[in-house]
């Protein structure tokens, strides 16, 4: 029995449980609809007019009963197991994942972890890792330290773990990616250092409890590692492999790619330099390149001195409420900022360009907007 039909939370779920049902077509369905009850309620006709909505879709619809009842008893093992579940559009939903095509419209967690932190920092490798590569991930981490970034990884054998457990010795929040559900911890040898995760971060994934491992999920959820990291740095990586795979996702989401050079006669290095000489990452030699690629330096400092909001005299007064909102959160994503204000994507593409052109905001890759402060 349907104990909360007219739950949002429910109906996102239950949306998520269709049989391949892509994540492009579940954001186009929300951001059409207005909401997954919406879709669930919407009349056929309208519903057959947005694009990629066809009839296997909408057969599956009409199961409405059978979705939203295994969506109840995911919510409820889920707050048994004190995972917290992340769905598209909403405010606990991570903002770096919402502008990408193929980000995960649900997402579960479990931990004491920021899924919006900040400042965050990738690094991955080789699950074979070298005494070079485990020195290099630490020394990474202990120079970074200072910035305090959350450190993204997936808990697998190798770098990945040991950017883990640096982040914990320096008490730096960290998440680790799964492609298992979040009671499947893989290697299970990391149960441990998942354990001590929880205290300051934790685990995150797009599986719910009881899906089956497969090997293709952990290629799949690199995705999310490239999508959450501010900054990506391969420390070791083979010709092939996971860590370039994350490494390719990460430049194609115009992320900021670093990796680390070695020894041209290791096995372990051929990944690595062959992104340096590919141009798709920048070398890393320090810490420097990836505080000055993302201006931590600058944010620092502006962050230090009281944040005005500027005179909205001028604007008129859709255009100062969309200031209102970039200015409270700092940085927006647009589809949020549409979500948010309930415009569509035409208008305030309109209203954005005005605003940047009278210099209150600058756009940034992956259609994110700042506030300026002017001094």
């Amino acid at each position: 029995m349907i104990k909360q039909p007219n739950n949002e939370l429910l109906y996102k779920v239950g949306l998520g449980l269709i049989p391949k049902l892509g994540p492009n077509i579940y954001k186009k369905i929300i951001r059409n609809c207005g909401s997954a009850e919406a879709f669930f309620n919407m009349p056929r006709g309208k519903l057959e007019r947005i694009q990629g909505v066809g009839p296997k879709l909408l057969a599956y619809r009409n199961q409405k009963a059978k979705y939203l009842s295994e969506a109840e008893a995911l919510i409820d093992t889920a707050v048994q197991h004190k995972i917290q579940i992340h769905c598209f559009m909403e405010e606990n939903y991570p903002t770096r994942l919402k502008s990408l095509p193929d980000g995960p419209p649900v997402l579960y967690s479990k931990g004491e972890l920021t899924l919006n932190p900040k400042r965050t920092i990738g690094i991955v490798g080789t699950r074979k890792a070298t005494d070079y590569g485990k020195n290099i991930t630490q020394q990474i981490i202990e120079e970074l330290s200072r910035f305090q970034p959350t450190i993204i990884s997936g808990l697998a054998y190798g770098i990945d773990v040991e950017a883990h457990r640096a982040a914990i010795s320096r008490e730096l929040p960290t998440i680790g990616v799964l492609g298992s559900d979040l009671n499947t911890i893989y290697p299970s040898t990391h149960k441990k250092t998942a354990e001590q995760m929880m205290e300051n971060g934790g685990l995150l994934s797009e599986y719910k409890l009881g899906t089956e491992m497969n090997p293709g999920n952990f290629p799949q959820r690199n995705r999310i590692i490239a999508g959450m990291s501010d900054a990506l740095v391969v420390v070791e990586a083979a010709k092939k492999g996971g860590a370039l795979i994350t490494a390719e996702i990460a430049y194609s989401y115009n992320r900021e790619v670093f990796a680390v050079p070695g020894n041209l006669q290791s096995k372990f290095s051929e990944g690595c330099n062959d992104l340096i000489r590919n141009m798709k990452a920048g070398i890393y030699m320090n810490s420097r390149e990836i505080v000055d690629s993302l201006s931590w330096d600058m944010d620092a400092t502006q962050s230090s001195t009281k944040q005005v909001l500027p005179d909205l005299s001028l604007l008129d007064p859709l255009e100062a409420k969309i200031m209102e909102r970039i200015f409270d959160k700092k940085e927006v994503e647009v589809n949020w900022l549409s979500h948010d204000l309930k415009l569509p994507i035409s208008t305030l593409a309109v209203k954005l360009l005005n605003l940047e052109f009278l210099g209150f905001i600058k756009a940034y890759p992956g259609k994110k907007y700042q506030w300026l402060q002017k001094n």
